[in-house]
C-alpha cells in the first residue's frame, strides 16, 4: 500500500518543519507533497534544501480546498492522506491508515493531541444524520482516503473557502463510502502560550453552510432547521457577548447581516450547483473544473 502525503501550507515555515521531521520519521517512505501558498516567510527555501519531500507544489491561491487539489493532482499512491501543516504525526499512525483501509472504509481519520498547560485534550468520532443520511465526519488535517474515492468523488469543492472537508464527508455519505476512526491514527499539536483565536468570518461561515447543504440535500424543511438551528444558537452567544460588554450592539447587528447575506448566497449557490452537477458526487467546482492550480512544480522523484 503507497502512501501520499499531501501537506498544505501557508506561512508556516517553522510549524511546516516540525511536521516533516514527523513524516520523515513514522512514514519514511511516504511520497510527501507540500503545497504552498503564497507564502512570504522562507517557506520555499526551506522545503528545496530539504531531502525528504517529493514535490512541492506553488500555487498562487490562499485557499486551502485548492491546495489539497493541487496536491491530490501529482499524488500517485494508492492512498492519499492530507495532515495539517501545523500537525504531527505520532507513532502507529502509518500502520493504522493501513490496518483502516484494508477493510471495508474508503477512509480512515484520528484524533489530534493537543498539548495545553492544563494537560492534554483530544477528539472524538463525530456523525450526524441529515435527511436519514448518515454523515461521519473527518479530521480535515488528519485524515486518509483511497485515492478511487477521491478520483470518484473529483476532489474538493472549491467554491468553499471554508467547510470543503465537511461537504466531501457528505458526498461520501451519499455514496456510501465508508469512513472510519481510529484512535491510533493520531496527530499532535502543541499550542503557543500567547495563541490567539482566529475572528470567525460569519459571512463565509453561513454561506458555506447553506450552499453544501442546499447542495447535497436540496432545499428541504430538514436544510432549513438545521441552518435556523446554527443560526439561532450563534445569535444568542454574541448576545452573551454584548450583554458582557465584549462587542457592542451594532457589531452584533452588523454579524446578522454577515449571517443572512451569507445563508442567501449559499443557497442561491447551492442551488445552482445542484442543477449543475446532477451526478452522485455533486462537486461542479472540483478538480476536473481547472488544470492551471499550480504555479511552479519542483519534482524530486
Amino acid at each position: 500500500m503507497d502512501i501520499s502525503v499531501v501537506v498544505p501550507t501557508l506561512n508556516g515555515r517553522e510549524e511546516l518543519t516540525g511536521c516533516l521531521d514527523a513524516l520523515t520519521e513514522q512514514v519514511p517512505d511516504a511520497e510527501v507533497i507540500v503545497v504552498n501558498g503564497p507564502s512570504a516567510d522562507g517557506t520555499t527555501g526551506m522545503v528545496r534544501d530539504r531531502d525528504d519531500v517529493s514535490l512541492l507544489v506553488e500555487i498562487a491561491d490562499r485557499s486551502v480546498t485548492v491546495a489539497r487539489n493541487a496536491g491530490i493532482d501529482r499524488a500517485t499512491g494508492d492512498v492519499i492522506a492530507l495532515v495539517h501543516q501545523s500537525l504531527s504525526v505520532e507513532s502507529g499512525w502509518a500502520d493504522a491508515v493501513k490496518d483502516g483501509l484494508s477493510g471495508a472504509a474508503q477512509a480512515i481519520t484520528g484524533p489530534t493531541h493537543q498539548q495545553l498547560w492544563a494537560g492534554m485534550t483530544t477528539e472524538t468520532e463525530e456523525t450526524r444524520t441529515i435527511a436519514g443520511r448518515d454523515v461521519t465526519y473527518f479530521n480535515p488535517g488528519n485524515v486518509a482516503f483511497d485515492a478511487e474515492v477521491v478520483e470518484a468523488l473529483d476532489g474538493f469543492d472549491e467554491y468553499l473557502n471554508v467547510g470543503s472537508a465537511r461537504d466531501f464527508a457528505h458526498r461520501m455519505a451519499a455514496g456510501e463510502y465508508g469512513v472510519d476512526w481510529s484512535t491510533e491514527m493520531c496527530v499532535s499539536r502543541e499550542f503557543e502560550a500567547d495563541g490567539g483565536i482566529a475572528e470567525t468570518d460569519w459571512n463565509w461561515k453561513y454561506r458555506s453552510l447553506a450552499y453544501r447543504l442546499v447542495k447535497n440535500y436540496n432545499v428541504r424543511p430538514t436544510v432549513v432547521r438545521r441552518i435556523l438551528s446554527h443560526a439561532v444558537g450563534d445569535a444568542k452567544d454574541a448576545l452573551f457577548d454584548v450583554v458582557r460588554g465584549e462587542t457592542t450592539p451594532s457589531q452584533w447587528l452588523g454579524t446578522g447581516q454577515d449571517v443572512f447575506g451569507g445563508v442567501g448566497s449559499g443557497i442561491v449557490d447551492g442551488v445552482r450547483a445542484r442543477v449543475t452537477d446532477r451526478t452522485a458526487r455533486r462537486n461542479p467546482n472540483g478538480r476536473s473544473a481547472r488544470t492551471n492550480r499550480a504555479v511552479t512544480v519542483y519534482d524530486w522523484r
